[in-house]
């Protein structure tokens, strides 16, 4: 059977979609009371706050990976605070959460119903979200830039400036094997198909409050994507090119990589991804192990982990290590991933944004590291 030709498909206006979520509606304020929890859930989230200052007390990272329901449900605002005070040292999320934080910076909706969509052949058929991840992926490509900080520059900057055709040309002319050529090649491949306009391609975003990436980018905190192939509604789209995602996302694996080995006494939390953080976070440390013990150099100790999702953990304390398999909590693949990468993991059942939100109100009881 013949591939499907993606270049065929027919893409409609954001602004046509129905979207389920608004900006107005779903943005918290950091100083507004958080959502009720149980005392022992209240307890978990202080022990992650006292975790979190002494990391930075040592000069540790603080990671947070998160899926993209943090962001649907409204957690920019507070995030930003909790970078701008110095807390959190480095994000890390996957394809959708960029999408959703591109939709809110733009038109300020997102999210779409799949079931309706996917019958009528429209989901993630839309033309702007496609095209503009992709130009902020290809002109951050050929810089070296990864997916988080293509598409926060891209936001913060409102468009971007890209190089004419000519000069696109010349340089792989020049250099056809630098790193980079094949970065200048997808973009002139896009110009020349898409209309790409050379020079500067002005793209307002309004909203920037409600991006995540955007105010990493205004703050210098590293946020790195880590995307799958075919996973996310930018694959439905004409300019799909998994060369320049591709690309985005190996160097992003490479800082966060290099964050993970800064974790010695530091802090990771996992918010709500149960599939990107796990997977991507034991690959990463293999890597680091990998390195320092080439260098004769110790493995990454003294970090604390802390899990956080609403599905029900069993009843089981994974800081006494795993459950046997007769037990239902062996089968939480991201607990389990989680407590076989050293350090001490907790797992917290509890709806992200009231976490996060906790968390804040938590290390507002002290002075920030900033």
């Amino acid at each position: 059977m013949p591939s499907l030709n993606l270049q065929r498909l027919k893409v409609l206006p954001l602004a046509e979609r129905r979207s389920l979520t608004r900006v107005e509606d779903i943005l918290v304020p950091p100083d507004r009371e958080p959502a009720a929890v149980c005392p022992q859930t209240l307890e978990s989230v202080r022990t992650a706050a006292e975790s979190i200052r002494a990391a930075r007390a040592r000069d540790a990272q603080v990671i947070l990976m998160y899926g993209a329901h943090l962001l649907r449900n409204g957690a920019a605002l507070i995030l930003t605070r909790l970078m701008e005070q110095g807390w959190i040292t480095h994000l890390a999320t996957n394809g959708a959460g960029t999408i959703h934080d591109w939709e809110y910076a733009w038109l300020g909706r997102s999210t779409e119903g799949v079931e309706d969509n996917v019958a009528a052949g429209t989901f993630g058929t839309w033309d702007e979200t496609g095209r503009n991840i992709h130009l902020a992926l290809l002109a951050g490509g050929i810089q070296g830039m990864g997916y988080g900080r293509s598409l926060g520059r891209y936001i913060i900057e409102d468009g971007c400036t890209l190089p004419t055709q000519s000069e696109l040309v010349q340089a792989i002319e020049q250099f056809p094997a630098d790193p980079l050529a094949a970065a200048a090649s997808e973009l002139l491949s896009a110009m020349q198909r898409f209309g790409v306009s050379e020079g500067r391609n002005e793209v307002v975003h309004p909203h920037k409050e409600a991006s995540i990436l955007a105010q990493a980018w205004r703050l210098g905190v590293p946020v790195t994507v880590h995307p799958g192939i075919g996973y996310d509604i930018i694959s439905c789209h004409p300019m799909f090119n998994g060369a320049a995602i591709g690309r985005a996302a190996a160097e992003d694996f490479r800082w966060f990589a290099g964050a993970v080995n800064g974790l010695d006494d530091g802090v990771v939390l996992s918010v709500g991804s149960a599939i990107m953080a796990p997977q991507v976070f034991e690959k990463s440390l293999s890597c680091v192990h990998n390195l320092r013990f080439q260098d004769g150099l110790p493995a990454v100790s003294g970090h604390r982990i802390f899990v956080v999702d609403l599905q029900d953990g069993g009843g089981w304390d994974w800081t006494q290590g795993e459950p046997p398999k007769t037990n239902p909590a062996y089968y939480l693949r991201f607990c389990k991933s989680f407590s076989r990468m050293g350090g001490e993991m907790r797992y917290l059942q509890c709806d992200n944004l009231a976490f996060v939100h906790h968390l804040y109100r938590a290390l507002q009881d002290g002075s920030s590291v900033r």
